[in-house]
């Protein structure tokens, strides 16, 4: 007979431990999109730019992060987690920790980001970019007052779906001692067949992802509206 939970749960020792991995999760997850999220925008603002007739027209360049970014980015996380190992030793002087699982996640996220973000200017009407560009405004004016603006809501978004594979990634860093929600379940729900425990973990991601998709929701569809 399969125990679908564990009435022993004792939630004076749990009720810490998930407070920890809650706080552990939040701090992967935030120090992930603010880095990897800005980096990515760069890199994608600079896919977009080297695209064949763009603002910054260089084949050799889009070709070489094309490569690249397509090369990282199937990669399971659980695999490049380990792969990043060596690196990751290098940079923060440990492949232990929470430290230690988020450098792998800001380099994933960032590669992800940044076709998020060439594939949401890809749209952006070029007419308004040689109307700008016949007034005399720079590269780097166009992208912040044309390029940007008028495709936030997309982007925005496009980050609100990127919280979720980031949250999906921090629920992996146990692997390497991270700590989190992903580990909270594993070690205390799963190893020791308590599915109140599971679930607790699961319930809590799943209300972040829908604060998150919410805001992001709202905050897109005012954008649309003024840009109307």
């Amino acid at each position: 007979m399969i125990t679908l939970a564990n009435s022993n749960s004792d939630w004076t020792v749990l009720k810490p431990l998930l407070i920890q991995s809650i706080g552990q999760t939040l701090t992967m997850v935030l120090i992930t999109l603010v880095v990897g999220g800005f980096l990515g925008l760069i890199l994608g603002v600079v896919l977009y730019g080297t695209r064949p007739g763009n603002l910054f027209e260089n084949a050799v360049v889009y070709r070489i992060l094309d490569v690249i970014v397509n090369i990282v980015r199937p990669i399971p996380f659980i695999i490049f987690l380990a792969a990043m190992q060596p690196l990751t030793i290098v940079v923060v002087g440990t492949s232990i920790g929470t430290v230690a699982a988020i450098f792998p996640m800001v380099v994933m996220c960032t590669f992800a980001t940044s076709r998020l973000v060439e594939q949401n200017l890809v749209p952006v009407d070029p007419g308004m970019i040689e109307a700008a560009r016949s007034m005399g405004a720079s590269k780097f004016t166009i992208i912040r007052t044309v390029l940007i603006p008028e495709a936030l809501a997309p982007l925005i978004l496009a980050y609100a779906f990127l919280f979720i594979g980031v949250l999906d990634m921090s629920a992996m860093a146990g692997y390497i001692g991270g700590g989190g929600l992903g580990n909270f379940a594993i070690a205390y729900g799963y190893q020791k067949f308590d599915q109140t425990v599971t679930w607790t973990a699961v319930i809590i991601m799943i209300i972040l992802v829908q604060v998150v998709q919410g805001i992001a929701n709202a905050i897109a569809k005012r954008l649309l509206k003024r840009q109307q």
